[in-house]
């Protein structure tokens, strides 16, 4: 039942979003206009860095996992990273792609490492961002209004003193000492071994995820600059060194795919530098679309592995068949 309810609290964020966008904002028209006109070589540009950037993505969970299971191979990695991809793009959420690339890597190692190492590429990677947009601030500060500003610093603040909170681990652990076994980081239950999968990874792993992220968040970064060339918008590339953070933290809020809050958030961010918002909201449209064709890749990737492994099982149990009979 509360499953039911989420996703469809996630359809009808979308779906409201989406309304008051082309109802109030901008017309549907205006954006289809902009959409029709786009550039399709900054779109193929940005779409194929979408793609790389998955390698590099599984390439920084590689790093951490290495320190916890040095024996999953990383065109494994690569695999699930490609299929996470496409059912974050295709579920109604965010993070099925997250929760696919966990669940699949059990078969490899053990659960808490699997999911430990699953959140803690997400943090690094997150935490990277914030980190640059809170260094690029000071030099595009002076064309960005001043609650937008506030918000970066805000946002960066919060997921910086976080991310340290939770790496630390000792503050965290006392504070939940005294909680029920299914919720403290404390003993055997389920989340203290995920936890401690977490800050098992030690710090060298944890830097050289970092390093891996920042590679990764600025492919990102130049992703969104192209799709913005794509559409028109002519702003240039150091404001999307303090927007992309609040784009990537905007995928945090239940939504389909991160359909209507990707656009209204363009939008927002936008607006203060002189973008019109049929081109803002195109912006977050292409960025969608971006994502889905790269989803749909994964699909394949992930289709044809299953096929193969299928088929490996079949032909195994095909020649233990005949073994039997001789």
């Amino acid at each position: 039942m509360r499953k039911r309810f989420v996703n469809w609290l996630r359809i009808g964020i979308s779906a409201g979003a989406l309304l008051f966008l082309f109802w109030k904002v901008v017309s549907l028209d205006e954006t289809l206009q902009v959409l029709g006109q786009a550039d399709s070589r900054y779109l193929l540009a940005a779409f194929l860095l979408f793609v790389a950037s998955l390698v590099i993505r599984a390439y920084r969970w590689i790093i951490l996992l290495r320190s916890l299971d040095p024996d999953v191979p990383f065109p494994r990695l690569v695999r699930l990273y490609f299929a996470g991809q496409f059912f974050s793009s295709f579920l109604p959420t965010q993070f099925g792609g997250d929760v696919m690339r966990a669940i699949e890597l059990t078969d490899d190692t053990d659960s808490p490492a699997a999911v430990g190492t699953v959140l803690l590429d997400r943090m690094t990677g997150l935490l990277v961002l914030l980190v640059m947009g809170l260094v690029a601030l000071p030099f595009v500060a002076a064309r960005m209004k001043p609650w937008l500003t506030w918000l970066l610093v805000a946002v960066s603040g919060a997921g910086i003193g976080a991310a340290v909170l939770i790496l630390e681990g000792r503050l965290l652990r006392n504070v939940t000492t005294h909680l029920p076994d299914a919720i403290s980081l404390v003993g055997e239950g389920p989340s203290a071994r995920i936890y401690a999968a977490v800050t098992s990874c030690g710090w060298r792993a944890v830097a050289g995820a970092s390093v891996a992220s920042l590679g990764f968040n600025l492919v990102n970064i130049l992703i969104n600059w192209l799709a913005a060339r794509s559409v028109g918008i002519s702003t240039g590339l150091g404001y999307f060194f303090v927007i992309t953070p609040i784009l990537s933290v905007s995928g945090l809020v239940p939504s389909i795919g991160g359909w209507g809050v990707r656009e209204a958030v363009s939008a927002a961010l936008l607006a203060p530098v002189g973008v019109e918002e049929s081109a803002a909201v195109a912006l977050g449209v292409a960025l969608n679309g971006i994502s889905l064709a790269t989803g749909l890749v994964g699909g394949i990737v992930y289709g044809v592995h299953r096929i193969r492994v299928r088929q490996a099982s079949n032909r195994l149990d095909s020649e233990q068949g005949d073994h039997q009979f001789k």
